[in-house]
């Protein structure tokens, strides 16, 4: 079992105040905050050992590499992913996808050839593929969603075919619900397509392994797991990683190069050109002990029981449309929502006044509020050093904004 208020200790940032309130920081779908155990990291690096990696033979690079490489295992354990060598660090999920894309892509796609997605995937799942396939000439199918925001499981036999070639699907969407992967993976590899996760919702919030989601590649960003902004990974079949091309040019990524031409590196640097960022990376590996140490069972837990809380209470609000399944079982921390007809622009700025940090727009996935038919939401999301009581204050403050968009002229009272 979780302790909440051990953990927010950890986070200094939880002990400011915005406009004269307690921080309520409900935005960490978007980013999370990040504990002691990680700046220290960083402060670490920088103030001890900051060299470059696997390039100098004196002692602060030997330090520098060794953390760096560490921080590699960590990320491979935290996934359960077979070998470290599988796990590319990226600058996040959306560098990941696009490694994925292009790499992967123009080795493998042509003329004819289907790639498969969904409507509520992130733009950084929909536009590397948009890229790819104007590029191959191949063509993108979507999956579609059902009225209470789930998948449509039906579409899944009959969207994936002979002439799919790759598979990408979102696990945990950032607006809606978490979604049948493993299930879909089955049936991409029936056809002999490559499976891809974007799991930057899901990596950070539930117990992952990587073998067991059925995927050919996993994308996610340091981030949103406590880590810091900068560093993403991607994992990949080493078998799939090993046949494909490089992505950018120049660094590490090179074994031989002569004036005619170069050969690669193995795996995972044939795929981290330049100087990387050391820092971040290392501060990565401080992020997965963190939340080793709380357990990852514990974090889904403690979230799950936020959403079902947060749901309850906004069910009694009338006006309040909320988007996804009921099921919190079937959510990660994530409640996108629209109140009346406020636009959760202005509803975002009104909880601002209140100390109350939510995210609104279309969250990056202008595709998906077209088949919700709106223009954007309001989105509370949860993590691990979140209370029932903060929802208490949102749900107060939320009921205070109703109040003073139906009567204009009067003051919101705090």
């Amino acid at each position: 079992m979780l302790d909440v208020e051990a953990v927010r200790k950890d986070f200094p940032i939880l002990q400011r105040k915005v406009h004269g309130k307690p921080l309520v920081y409900f935005d960490n779908a978007a980013t999370t905050q990040k504990p002691r155990q990680v700046i220290q990291a960083l402060v670490d690096y920088y103030e001890n050992y900051n060299a470059n990696i696997h390039r100098g033979l004196h002692k602060l690079a030997e330090e520098a590499t060794e953390a760096y490489e560490a921080s590699r295992a960590k990320v491979a354990r935290f996934i359960k992913a077979p070998e470290p060598r599988s796990v590319v660090f990226t600058r996040n999920t959306t560098e990941a996808l696009n490694l994925v894309a292009y790499a992967w892509g123009h080795a493998n796609l042509g003329p004819g050839d289907e790639i498969v997605l969904s409507v509520m995937e992130h733009h950084s799942n929909l536009v590397p593929w948009q890229l790819i396939a104007q590029e191959k000439g191949a063509t993108i199918r979507y999956l579609d969603i059902d009225e209470d925001g789930r998948l449509r499981r039906d579409q899944i036999e009959r969207v994936i075919g002979p002439k799919t070639k790759a598979v990408s699907i979102v696990h945990a969407s950032n607006v809606l619900g978490i979604n049948p992967v493993t299930e879909i993976a089955e049936v991409a590899h029936r056809h002999g397509a490559i499976m891809v996760v974007d799991a930057a919702q899901s990596v950070p919030n539930m117990p992952i392994d990587v073998t067991e989601l059925g995927a050919d590649f996993v994308a996610f960003s340091g981030h949103k797991m406590a880590g810091p902004t900068g560093i993403g990974v991607l994992w990949g079949k080493p078998e799939h990683l090993e046949a494909m091309g490089p992505f950018l040019g120049g660094g590490e990524m090179i074994s031989r190069v002569t004036l005619e031409g170069a050969t690669w590196n193995d795996i995972p640097w044939k795929f981290e050109a330049g100087t990387p960022n050391i820092a971040d990376g290392i501060a990565l590996g401080a992020a997965v002990d963190y939340l080793e140490g709380i357990g990852m069972e514990n974090v889904r837990a403690h979230e799950r029981s936020l959403v079902a809380y947060a749901l309850e209470r906004l069910a009694d609000i009338a006006e309040v449309k909320v988007y996804g399944p009921d099921d919190p079982e079937e959510r990660v921390g994530v409640v996108a929502f629209n109140y009346g007809d406020i636009h959760p622009h202005d509803l975002g700025q009104v909880l601002d006044t209140y100390g109350i940090a939510i995210r609104a727009g279309h969250h990056c996935a202008q595709p998906l509020m077209r088949r919700l038919d709106c223009v954007a939401t309001a989105r509370a999301s949860f993590y691990l050093y979140n209370t029932k009581a903060e929802i208490d204050v949102f749900i107060e403050a939320l009921q205070a904004a109703g109040r003073y968009f139906k009567a204009p002229s009067t003051m919101v009272t705090q």
